[in-house]
């Protein structure tokens, strides 16, 4: 019905263009005697102008012929014949049917260049009103989902699903779907080919007949050689977002998917709106999980402290009855004693850990001697480490050795890395102990040959609670040491780090901000 409506308009339209032809012809020659060649070629070329711009190519280059033909039987002498008598004459007519042939193509020319301009503005348009709807939603699969919504009802497709990799067996999860309804089960079975394509990281095009079929994926961008028959019912294609495989786009169509070029542009661009919107889902989860983990963190400090706090008092109590026990001779006081002890100073990393971690350590810098940090030092660990020589350098030519600490924030540094160093040495072996200005800073450094740290344990041992495993000696300790003093140091402005020690070892190097003489003028 559609059909020959339009062939009826197509008929109307080139009879309404002859009729114009006609009626300029008869109103040319009714004052031909007043009328040149020139006027007449004009007459005509502005009515083929008129038919290139109102209609079709065929129908201004056939208003040009026909033209072509009345000028020269109605308007060249010999009259009513096409019969040419002189030689210019005939240079008139070719030249007006080159230049209505020229003009005719030119205005073709321009009219399909102008219809490509407006249909790339609306693809345009179109897009920036997909991206702000798909990729401002409120949250991250809303967002998937239409995606694949819209490339679904854009290309006229049964199904468009978008895959996400996922840890385990299967490695993809379905992140979005959109069907068609009464969609054939064929084409709801996408897994097999999307797990292919994220495989081989290439686009796969699933045939009618069972087959498949590999084909460069260009970038992941929907640049693929799709079908251009009705043999293929389905085409995945991996999403890549900065060279990584984000996911897999797959649409599906039982009966062939046949794509026009403007439906192959919208859709490489819409493929990589998806690559996005999956990528968009990876961050959304990496969030959640780390506010999950943070709550965690906040919540497990919070516990720390409450419980560090409580067992305060029921320490103190056994301390005391342990002490009551020895004066009455009970010999296993002295181990009560000692574990309470132990067990108090784990309270106390406890609690300082907490604080640390809250910021509510309070710091005091002042200008310190590094020479009494050490010898102060030395003297806390004179009944830890009785056993191991400590060996300490300063080079006694240098000017006095300042830094900007909290001396008893920096002691505990020190005291930390001295008594660790301790534990690990081997028997009979040195612990060395220096300080040194460099540059702007105070380094001092504790040296050991203990069994030395493989690389990538080098900033987990900074962790709180962690332990080396399979570490001889087994030298117990609650993993809070090197976590207490790598925040002790930050928070006064320092560093502590780790470096392998030449020969086998490790030393750890503490810094703090360095001092001028000058500033500790009034030091005591």
């Amino acid at each position: 019905m559609r059909a020959g409506a339009g062939r009826g308009r197509a008929v109307l339209g080139w009879a309404a263009w002859v009729a114009a032809l006609a009626a300029l012809t008869a109103a040319m020659l009714a004052v031909r005697g007043h009328l040149d060649k020139a006027h007449v070629a004009l007459g005509y070329l502005l009515l083929v102008l008129a038919a290139s711009t109102r209609g079709t190519r065929a129908r201004g280059l056939a208003t040009a012929l026909l033209a072509f033909l009345c000028f020269n039987f109605f308007f060249v002498p010999p009259f009513g014949t096409l019969a040419i008598r002189h030689p210019l004459d005939g240079l008139v007519l070719v030249t007006f049917l080159v230049v209505a042939a020229v003009a005719t193509q030119l205005l073709f020319r321009a009219r399909t260049e102008a219809a490509e301009a407006r249909s790339r503005a609306e693809e345009i348009e179109r897009l920036s009103t997909l991206g702000a709807e798909t990729l401002n939603a409120g949250r991250a699969e809303d967002a998937l989902n239409a995606v694949a919504e819209v490339i679904r009802a854009t290309l006229g497709i049964d199904a468009c699903e978008i895959w996400l990799p996922r840890p385990g067996d299967p490695p993809l999860a379905l992140g979005a779907r959109a069907m068609a309804a009464d969609v054939p089960q064929t084409a709801r079975d996408g897994l097999a080919m999307a797990r292919l394509a994220a495989e081989r990281g290439d686009a796969v095009t699933e045939q009618a007949n069972g087959t498949t079929h590999v084909a460069p994926a260009g970038g992941g961008r929907g640049e693929v050689d799709l079908p251009g028959g009705a043999g293929a019912v389905g085409v995945s294609l991996p999403l890549r977002v900065r060279g990584r495989t984000v996911g897999v786009l797959r649409i599906a169509r039982a009966g062939g998917i046949v794509l026009t070029p403007a439906q192959r542009r919208f859709f490489a661009v819409l493929a990589y709106y998806a690559a996005l919107g999956a990528e968009r889902v990876r961050l959304s989860a990496e969030e959640q999980r780390a506010e999950t983990l943070h709550e965690a963190d906040r919540l497990k400090d919070a516990l720390i402290a409450s419980v560090s706090h409580d067992l305060r008092t029921p320490l103190t109590t056994i301390k005391a009855l342990a002490h009551e026990l020895g004066e009455s001779g009970d010999d296993r006081a002295v181990t009560i004693e000692e574990e309470a002890d132990r067990l108090n100073r784990f309270v106390a990393d406890l609690l300082d850990l907490s604080r640390l971690n809250a910021g509510e350590l309070r710091v005091s810098p002042e200008i310190v001697a590094a020479e009494d940090l050490l010898g102060a030092a030395l003297q806390r660990v004179s009944g830890s480490v009785r056993d191991r020589e400590i060996r300490v350098e300063m080079h006694p030519h240098e000017p006095l050795l300042l830094g900007r600490m909290d001396f008893v924030q920096a002691l505990r540094v020190v005291v930390n890395l001295l008594e660790n160093a301790g534990k690990y040495a081997p028997p009979g072996t040195p612990v060395d102990l220096s300080a040194a200005r460099e540059g702007d800073r105070l380094v001092f450094r504790v040296a050991d040959r203990g069994p030395g740290i493989p690389e990538d344990e080098r900033e987990r041992i900074f962790q709180p609670f962690y332990r080396r495993p399979h570490v001889e000696p087994d030298v117990g300790g609650t993993g809070l040491g090197l976590s207490i003093s790598r925040r002790l140091a930050q928070a006064q402005g320092g560093t502590l780090a780790f470096e392998p020690r030449p020969g086998g070892g490790s030393v750890f190097v503490f810094t703090l901000p360095a001092a001028e003489l000058e500033d500790g003028a009034g030091l005591g």
